[in-house]
């Protein structure tokens, strides 16, 4: 503050129930001198979120957000010809939803059978000027809709609360930060394992990519998937040396593939492929 020393005289009950009374004020439509110059800005006291594969909680609003607020977020399925989604609602600001706060669950059923991750199913977070929110989750390709609403009145932190897991976020960063690493290891594997199986299972095996390539990227998948069954607790590094083991099998083969389907515009698109967006998992 420049140096300058801070002003302690305001109490800071008073201050929040002024604030209060002056914010009821305006949103019930009240008209004053006093106000019409007055910029109410309400946040999210807390960073809400949901639950995906591993039991990682993924932000969607962050926390000190001005509200109101909205945003959306694509996620997709965990499991083969999964027919629906249990959505679980969290706030908190710790890694992992056994750590943070539940608001509300809600499930979204009637989803198209297809291979794991291909379903795009849209969840969004809308919340009002009054902190109400309206979370909800739409299946891409059909439209069917679910959704939960969340109110300040029932099962929310009291500010005593809040501010206690905002310390325990402090104060276990690091060991979040490790957590968090080792679960999207695991899951990254998982997922480039089912992606390789599924991409070779759909392509004919030609001249260029053989019927020999076709078994072993196929063999190391499920070799890759049966290890993970039984390796839940591996550590990071254990999970990134099967990661560029498996890369070293299938990476070259692949690339054969796309040459053999699409030529060097093929290729280059595979090369693309590889590198796009993450879509995180839904139970």
């Amino acid at each position: 503050f420049g140096g300058k020393e801070l002003n302690k005289s305001i109490n800071p009950d008073e201050a929040v129930a002024f604030g209060a009374a002056v914010q009821a004020f305006v949103l019930t439509g009240g008209q004053s001198k006093q106000t019409e110059q007055i910029l109410l800005l309400d946040v999210t006291p807390l960073t809400v979120g949901i639950e995906t594969a591993g039991g990682v909680m993924t932000a969607l609003i962050k926390r000190n957000t001005t509200i109101p607020t909205k945003k959306s977020q694509i996620f997709s399925t965990y499991a083969d010809n999964q027919p629906g989604v249990h959505i679980q609602v969290f706030e908190g600001e710790r890694a992992m939803t056994k750590d943070c706060h539940q608001l509300g669950t809600f499930d979204l059923t009637g989803i198209p059978l297809r291979p794991r991750g291909e379903p795009q199913i849209e969840v969004t977070f809308d919340v009002d000027a009054n902190g109400i929110m309206n979370v909800s989750a739409e299946d891409k390709s059909t439209g069917k809709k679910s959704h939960v609403t969340i109110t300040n009145d029932k099962g929310r932190l009291s500010q005593t609360e809040i501010d206690s897991m905002c310390k325990d976020a402090e104060k276990y960063a690091e060991q979040d930060r490790l957590a968090r690493e080792r679960i999207e290891a695991k899951n990254g594997l998982e997922n480039y394992a089912y992606s390789m199986k599924n991409t070779c299972s759909d392509v004919k095996p030609g001249t260029a990519f053989t019927e020999d390539d076709k078994n072993k990227v196929l063999a190391a998948c499920e070799s890759a998937i049966k290890w993970l069954a039984g390796a839940q607790e591996a550590s990071k590094a254990e999970y990134d040396d099967r990661m560029k083991e498996l890369e070293g099998i299938c990476q070259p083969i692949v690339k054969k593939m796309y040459q053999q389907n699409a030529g060097d515009k093929g290729a280059a698109g595979a090369g693309g492929a590889a590198g796009g967006p993450q879509v995180e998992e839904v139970d």
